[in-house]
Protein backbone atom coordinates (compact mmCIF):
# COMPACT_ATOMS: atom_id res chain seq x y z
CA UNK A 1 0.00 0.00 0.00
CA UNK A 2 1.39 3.62 -1.05
CA UNK A 3 1.70 5.86 1.65
CA UNK A 4 0.31 9.60 0.66
CA UNK A 5 2.46 12.36 -0.11
CA UNK A 6 2.70 15.97 0.52
CA UNK A 7 4.38 18.43 -0.82
CA UNK A 8 7.46 18.23 0.48
CA UNK A 9 7.80 13.90 0.17
CA UNK A 10 8.32 14.78 -3.91
CA UNK A 11 11.93 15.35 -5.39
CA UNK A 12 12.61 16.93 -9.00
CA UNK A 13 13.51 13.57 -11.17
CA UNK A 14 11.40 11.16 -9.35
CA UNK A 15 10.22 8.84 -11.86
CA UNK A 16 6.98 6.12 -11.53
CA UNK A 17 5.53 3.57 -14.24
CA UNK A 18 2.21 2.22 -14.33
CA UNK A 19 1.02 -0.95 -14.53
CA UNK A 20 -0.66 -1.93 -18.00
CA UNK A 21 -4.28 -2.02 -19.16
CA UNK A 22 -4.67 -3.04 -22.87
CA UNK A 23 -8.15 -2.61 -25.09
CA UNK A 24 -9.90 -4.57 -27.01
CA UNK A 25 -12.74 -3.45 -29.53
CA UNK A 26 -15.44 -3.99 -26.95
CA UNK A 27 -13.60 -1.32 -24.66
CA UNK A 28 -12.99 0.66 -27.08
CA UNK A 29 -16.75 1.28 -28.65
CA UNK A 30 -18.31 1.45 -25.41
CA UNK A 31 -16.06 4.78 -24.41
CA UNK A 32 -16.55 5.92 -28.12
CA UNK A 33 -20.15 5.52 -27.62
CA UNK A 34 -20.53 7.57 -24.29
CA UNK A 35 -18.06 10.18 -25.20
CA UNK A 36 -16.82 10.09 -28.58
CA UNK A 37 -19.38 8.68 -31.19
CA UNK A 38 -17.55 8.68 -34.01
CA UNK A 39 -17.24 5.97 -37.18
CA UNK A 40 -13.39 5.82 -36.72
CA UNK A 41 -14.59 4.79 -32.93
CA UNK A 42 -17.65 2.51 -33.60
CA UNK A 43 -17.59 0.57 -36.78
CA UNK A 44 -14.80 -1.84 -37.99
CA UNK A 45 -16.19 -0.98 -41.62
CA UNK A 46 -16.39 2.62 -41.39
CA UNK A 47 -13.31 2.88 -39.55
CA UNK A 48 -11.75 0.87 -42.32
CA UNK A 49 -12.49 3.65 -44.62
CA UNK A 50 -10.80 6.52 -42.72
CA UNK A 51 -7.92 8.17 -42.00
CA UNK A 52 -7.30 5.41 -39.85
CA UNK A 53 -7.78 2.66 -42.03
CA UNK A 54 -9.40 0.83 -39.21
CA UNK A 55 -10.73 0.73 -35.75
CA UNK A 56 -9.00 2.89 -33.33
CA UNK A 57 -9.79 4.40 -29.60
CA UNK A 58 -10.62 7.82 -29.43
CA UNK A 59 -7.53 10.01 -28.30
CA UNK A 60 -10.01 10.97 -25.41
CA UNK A 61 -9.96 7.31 -24.38
CA UNK A 62 -6.39 7.22 -24.22
CA UNK A 63 -6.45 10.21 -22.02
CA UNK A 64 -8.99 9.00 -19.29
CA UNK A 65 -7.15 5.95 -19.76
CA UNK A 66 -3.95 7.60 -18.43
CA UNK A 67 -5.39 9.15 -15.69
CA UNK A 68 -6.72 5.83 -14.49
CA UNK A 69 -3.43 4.37 -14.65
CA UNK A 70 -1.52 6.89 -13.12
CA UNK A 71 -4.44 7.26 -10.33
CA UNK A 72 -3.78 2.84 -10.00
CA UNK A 73 -0.01 3.77 -9.55
CA UNK A 74 2.24 3.74 -6.58
CA UNK A 75 2.00 7.46 -6.73
CA UNK A 76 -0.91 8.58 -4.15
CA UNK A 77 -1.20 12.59 -3.06
CA UNK A 78 -2.55 13.35 -0.41
CA UNK A 79 -5.81 14.48 -0.73
CA UNK A 80 -6.07 12.60 -4.52
CA UNK A 81 -5.06 13.77 -7.73
CA UNK A 82 -6.13 17.38 -8.04
CA UNK A 83 -5.47 19.01 -11.64
CA UNK A 84 -4.60 22.39 -12.24
CA UNK A 85 -3.85 22.83 -15.92
CA UNK A 86 -2.45 20.83 -19.04
CA UNK A 87 0.87 21.80 -21.34
CA UNK A 88 2.16 20.75 -24.16
CA UNK A 89 -0.89 17.61 -24.93
CA UNK A 90 0.08 15.84 -28.05
CA UNK A 91 -0.94 12.93 -29.09
CA UNK A 92 1.25 10.85 -31.55
CA UNK A 93 -0.50 7.65 -32.64
CA UNK A 94 -3.55 5.85 -32.75
CA UNK A 95 -4.63 2.91 -30.41
CA UNK A 96 -5.81 0.20 -31.61
CA UNK A 97 -7.46 -3.13 -30.29
CA UNK A 98 -4.91 -5.01 -28.83
CA UNK A 99 -2.53 -2.12 -27.73
CA UNK A 100 -1.28 -2.40 -24.18
CA UNK A 101 -0.65 0.89 -22.70
CA UNK A 102 1.39 2.35 -19.36
CA UNK A 103 2.03 5.49 -18.45
CA UNK A 104 5.53 6.42 -16.93
CA UNK A 105 5.54 9.73 -15.66
CA UNK A 106 8.39 12.31 -13.56
CA UNK A 107 8.27 14.99 -11.41
CA UNK A 108 10.00 18.02 -13.22
CA UNK A 109 9.28 20.73 -10.45
CA UNK A 110 7.68 21.36 -7.30
CA UNK A 111 7.04 24.79 -5.80
CA UNK A 112 5.39 26.63 -3.06
CA UNK A 113 2.43 28.80 -3.95
CA UNK A 114 2.83 32.07 -3.37
CA UNK A 115 -0.70 32.79 -2.43
CA UNK A 116 -1.63 29.22 -0.29
CA UNK A 117 0.89 28.68 2.00
CA UNK A 118 -1.13 25.09 2.74
CA UNK A 119 -0.31 23.88 -0.78
CA UNK A 120 1.96 24.21 -4.15
CA UNK A 121 1.88 22.83 -7.23
CA UNK A 122 4.22 19.50 -8.45
CA UNK A 123 4.67 19.23 -12.67
CA UNK A 124 5.03 16.40 -14.00
CA UNK A 125 6.02 14.79 -17.38
CA UNK A 126 3.69 12.10 -18.45
CA UNK A 127 4.31 9.49 -21.77
CA UNK A 128 1.43 7.07 -22.52
CA UNK A 129 3.13 4.28 -23.85
CA UNK A 130 2.29 1.16 -26.16
CA UNK A 131 3.61 -2.38 -25.81
CA UNK A 132 6.64 -1.29 -28.49
CA UNK A 133 7.15 1.60 -26.10
CA UNK A 134 6.20 4.05 -28.32
CA UNK A 135 4.57 7.07 -27.14
CA UNK A 136 1.00 7.33 -28.10
CA UNK A 137 -0.17 10.25 -25.99
CA UNK A 138 2.50 12.90 -23.98
CA UNK A 139 1.82 16.15 -22.13
CA UNK A 140 2.78 18.11 -19.07
CA UNK A 141 0.41 17.94 -15.93
CA UNK A 142 0.81 20.79 -13.06
CA UNK A 143 -0.91 19.38 -9.68
CA UNK A 144 -2.09 20.92 -6.45
CA UNK A 145 -0.72 19.07 -3.65
CA UNK A 146 -1.27 20.19 -0.06
CA UNK A 147 2.01 20.81 2.36
CA UNK A 148 2.19 18.79 5.01
CA UNK A 149 0.51 20.04 8.06
CA UNK A 150 2.35 21.43 11.25
CA UNK A 151 2.27 20.36 13.72
CA UNK A 152 1.05 22.43 16.96
CA UNK A 153 3.71 24.22 18.81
Amino acid sequence: MAIERFLEDFQAGEAFTSQSVTLDAAMIKSFAAQFDPQPQHLDEAAAARSFFGGLVASGWHTAALTIKLIVESELKIAGGLVGSGLDEFQWYRPVRPGDSLRVEFEVLEIRQSLSRKDQGLVRLKIATLNQTGSPVLTLIASLIVPRRPQKPA
